[in-house]
C-alpha cells in the first residue's frame, strides 16, 4: 500500500537537533559559566568542608 500524502506537521519546521543547531558566542559563554560554577560547587564544597 502505498502512502503519497505530505504528513509533515506545522511543528517540523520549527523543531530543531541541538548538535546541528548553529550557537551563539553568548550562549556558550552562558554554558562556560554555568559549568564553571557547577565544577566549583562539586569540588569547592567538600574542600571548604574537609
Amino acid at each position: 500500500m502505498s502512502d503519497d500524502h505530505d504528513h509533515d506537521s506545522e511543528y517540523a519546521t520549527e523543531r530543531t537537533t541541538a548538535p546541528q543547531s548553529d550557537y551563539t558566542n553568548r550562549e556558550v559563554a552562558v554554558g562556560a559559566v554555568v559549568a564553571a560554577v557547577g565544577i566549583g560547587i562539586t569540588f569547592g564544597v567538600p574542600l571548604l568542608l574537609a
